[in-house]
């Protein structure tokens, strides 16, 4: 069976809670996601315990901001079965408080431009752990002045194109600190839809820097990007995922549950990537040690 990897609930901007997109993926056929809400692992545990009511697995997953800045891009980067997705809070909570302050910035903003109070934006981020983009264009969409969260009115208020736009400055983590602080918790470093920011250019130096593999499937590659990062994967030996990066109606693309997915050959290659590496270093390790003992012998 295919693995739906790359999913959001209305802990962080999804439109869906965490049992309904279970219940969803369930209904769909999908017996295996993972929760990847923005800087956030409060869901993983309730997650898993939901999944298992419905015999969906939910692996433990969450999605980090980060920024290059030789490339000037962001960079999102997927943590997979962290050992210690608990080590991972800093930087979760370091980046939320920089975006909670910019989406504050964003919300007066608004507020000031539209006939909406802070409170009515507000009371659209109900649930989740921050205010993003998404809530407030629903606020703007149920006061009458958009029909869809992307679109015409998004563009000029959130696109840095826009000379009128209300966007204010968030500062990420590093990619090569999201890395490290990904293997320090002891989890799997991904990619993720590096079609989405056009990180095609930095890919080898991110390699350098420790990832270990790339979300291929997803709704931000286009057909030929997809055969390329296959190919590139194949080559450099990475991990190859797959997901709809799914928001619900909050989503930039229109996508299902399991519309971009992670094959089952994939998803048994990522399940079994930490036990692999620890053999590897472990036969290393011995190599080294019988390599030291031949020089002192000899």
């Amino acid at each position: 069976m295919a693995a739906d990897l790359h999913c959001h609930t209305k802990l962080s901007d999804g439109s869906v809670g965490i049992e309904d997109l279970i219940v969803i993926a369930h209904k769909s056929g999908i017996d295996t996601i993972a929760i990847t809400d923005h800087d956030c692992i409060a869901g993983t545990v309730r997650g898993q315990v939901i999944g298992k009511r419905y015999g969906v697995t939910v692996v433990t997953g969450v999605e980090l901001s980060s920024f290059d800045s030789e490339a000037g891009k962001k960079v999102h980067l997927l943590s997979y079965l962290a050992d210690s997705p608990d080590r991972l809070e800093a930087i979760c909570r370091k980046t939320s408080v920089a975006r909670k302050r910019a989406g504050q910035i964003m919300m007066l903003k608004v507020a000031a431009r539209f006939p909406i109070t802070n409170e009515f934006i507000i009371n659209h981020a109900s649930g989740s752990t921050n205010l993003y983009k998404q809530h407030i264009m629903h606020a703007l969409m149920d006061a009458g002045y958009a029909d869809k969260p992307f679109g015409e009115l998004y563009n000029t208020l959130f696109t840095p194109e826009s000379e009128t736009n209300v966007l204010a400055p968030t500062k990420y983590p590093g990619i090569e600190e999201t890395i490290n602080e990904i293997h320090g918790a002891g989890g799997i470093a991904i990619l993720a839809h590096p079609g989405k920011f056009d990180n095609f250019d930095e890919i080898e130096k991110y390699i350098e820097l420790g990832l270990d593999g790339i979300e291929v499937w997803s709704p931000f590659n286009t057909p030929e990007q997809t055969e390329m990062l296959t190919e590139l994967c194949k080559k450099k030996k990475l991990l190859l995922t797959g997901g709809s990066d799914f928001h619900g109606t909050y989503g930039e693309k229109t996508v299902t549950i399991g519309q971009y997915s992670t094959p089952q050959e994939h998803l048994e290659k990522l399940m079994g990537y930490k036990a692999k590496m620890k053999r590897a270093r472990n036969k290393a390790e011995k190599e080294a040690a019988l390599a030291k003992e031949k020089g002192l012998l000899d």
